[in-house]
């Protein structure tokens, strides 16, 4: 699933193009393209969705969005360790694939 993430403005890489910054989602940090929000401001709170931040939010509304998501499971589920969710994906018997994109068979599918 990929969903639009309220987080914290924290850094701006005003060198960038296209422009970049930090962006804290509750404690976890990744880049995100600022592109759209030009005069965006360190200290804002902004929605990003796929890597681009695409409007501001209130901080109220963020942090209770993030609550919410946290309660939810979906920041584990978004920005949750990748390896440590496909060996549990791996163990449920779910079909995978590995770093080079190539389909790992099941054990039903493997027989």
């Amino acid at each position: 699933m990929c969903l639009a993430v309220p987080g914290k403005v924290v850094a701006i890489d005003h060198q960038s193009d296209p422009l970049t910054g930090l962006v804290d989602f509750g404690g976890v940090q990744k880049q995100a393209c600022l592109e759209y929000l030009p005069d965006v401001r360190v200290g804002e709170y902004v929605i990003v969705h796929v890597g681009f931040a695409l409007q501001r939010l209130d901080e109220e509304s963020a942090r209770a969005s993030l609550e919410l998501f946290e309660q939810l499971g979906l920041l584990e589920e978004e920005f949750g360790d990748a390896w440590a969710q496909a060996a549990e994906q791996a163990g449920s018997g779910v079909p995978h694939t590995d770093g080079a994109g190539a389909r790992e068979k099941s054990g039903s599918e493997a027989r």
